[in-house]
């Protein structure tokens, strides 16, 4: 007899197609969270939470997701899987406390919201009369496109000169420069010309690439589509990399180990790699500000920049153009470019990504020693004439589907924005130096 449990209730109601994976992923979750890396427990225990739930709600029962997660605590300790069932429970918790707080948000203040970088960029969005749309599209109809993309890069460029300038001024104490920032946001960009910044500036950074200590991609968590969730903090040895980021401002040889993406292993010691007294380690990455990464390094010895395209622009709407929107663009343009990955995979397993990025990086945006904005104004009017078609299509298909409410969402906003921008079919004035060249293709940097 075949599984008689085919849909389960949303919290918004919603009746969607029940997806035994689902479950597994958020075991194996927390499995990971505490140590463990044995996802064919998780699917033996995802089997029995389903014969449970069979039994307790009989022929063509629909559970509730409160109802599923239930069943999964109470197989976790049956099970005595304990350390998994109280890592579970805490991401339950922390999943309703999150809640709660957006319900909560408008009578709080924000803590994560850099307040003074954000008034500094509004500031020169007004001075350049480019703080809204209906501005932007009135200086591209007077020819200026081509100054808006200088004026925008230089502010980016200033920004990043900035950082430098403050690294050199401790250069004593610093050993450890990290960049971080969530998805899309020109991590590595902003690594390239910093690091040639401060070359010119006498000091000399070693880079230590972290993907190099991903975990086995069979030792992965899996998001709730059942892809290989690169985006965690948890898909990285934080403590191996902390151990090596020790023994290195001491002094000490590593052997860095190297991450075959085409295979999903990792082969152990590969690179002898040391620093020298008056050398810098640079790190480019995602979770860098997560804590476990440098967990025993003192701070005065990390210089932590935060990057983000901190845009201050209304949309036709009279409401801010939302950064991960502008991220979103980026990353789609860049996965298909370099990366051959569909447009509207990104779309759908964006709100994973936010997520991720809410829970792991955003927190921690005003522990930086300094944030760098990348927003550029210009890039609508570059993004409309590659991506208007795509969101018009995906918001006339998603329209009614409970499944896809997110992706409908989000591709309806986008779709409304780009609607409303000016294109540029010409990117010839976008110098092959802009950070905006690193989604677009025609950069002259080497991303490899």
């Amino acid at each position: 007899m075949g599984r008689r449990i085919q849909y389960f209730i949303k919290r918004t109601g919603a009746v969607v197609p029940f997806k035994p994976e689902r479950i597994t992923h958020a075991i194996y979750r927390a499995a990971v969270a505490v140590g463990g890396r044995d996802r064919s427990i998780a699917e033996r225990l995802t089997d029995k939470v389903i014969e449970t739930l069979e039994r307790e709600l009989g022929p063509g029962g629909i559970p509730s997701v409160e109802q599923t997660q239930d069943t999964v605590e109470k197989a976790l300790i049956e099970a005595g899987h304990a350390k998994v069932a109280k890592a579970y429970i805490l991401y339950r918790e922390d999943r309703a406390q999150r809640r709660a707080e957006r319900a909560e948000r408008s009578a709080k203040p924000y803590t994560n919201i850099p307040w003074h970088k954000l008034w500094e960029v509004l500031n020169w969005a007004v001075q350049h009369d480019v703080h809204t749309v209906e501005r932007l599209n009135a200086r591209i109809v007077r020819g200026e496109f081509p100054q808006v993309v200088r004026e925008t890069d230089r502010a980016y460029d200033e920004d990043v000169t900035t950082a430098a300038e403050m690294i050199r001024e401790r250069q004593d104490q610093v050993r450890v420069v990290i960049i971080a920032g969530p998805s899309s946001s020109g991590k590595t960009t902003t690594t390239i010309k910093l690091r040639h910044m401060l070359g010119q500036m006498g000091l000399e950074l070693v880079a230590l690439t972290v993907d190099n200590y991903f975990f086995d991609l069979e030792m992965h968590p899996r998001d709730e589509y059942g892809d290989y969730d690169f985006e965690t903090p948890q898909a990285l040895d934080l403590p191996l990399i902390n151990e090596h980021l020790i023994d290195l401002i001491a002094g000490q040889e590593v052997k860095v180990p190297f991450y075959d993406f085409r295979t999903g292993k990792r082969h152990e010691a590969r690179t002898a790699m040391r620093i020298q007294p008056d050398q810098i380690i640079l790190i480019d990455s995602l979770h860098g500000l997560y804590g476990d990464m440098t967990r025993d390094i003192p701070p005065e010895k990390i210089f932590r920049i935060y990057i983000e395209p901190l845009l201050q622009m209304k949309g036709p709407d009279g409401e801010f153009i939302r950064w991960t929107d502008l991220r979103l663009m980026r990353r789609m343009m860049r996965d298909a470019s370099y990366r051959a990955y569909n447009p509207q995979q990104t779309l759908e397993h964006w709100h994973y990504v936010r997520k991720s990025e809410l829970r792991n990086i955003i927190p921690y945006v005003n522990t930086t020693d300094y944030i760098v904005n990348s927003g550029l104004p210009y890039e609508l009017s570059i993004m409309r004439p590659r991506l208007l078609e795509y969101f018009e299509k995906w918001a006339a298909q998603f329209a009614g589907n409970p499944e896809k409410g997110d992706a409908f969402r989000r591709a309806q906003r986008v779709c409304q924005l780009l609607q409303a921008v000016l294109p540029v079919d010409d990117d010839f004035s976008v110098p092959p130096d802009s950070l905006l060249r690193e989604f677009i293709g025609g950069s002259c940097f080497d991303y490899r």
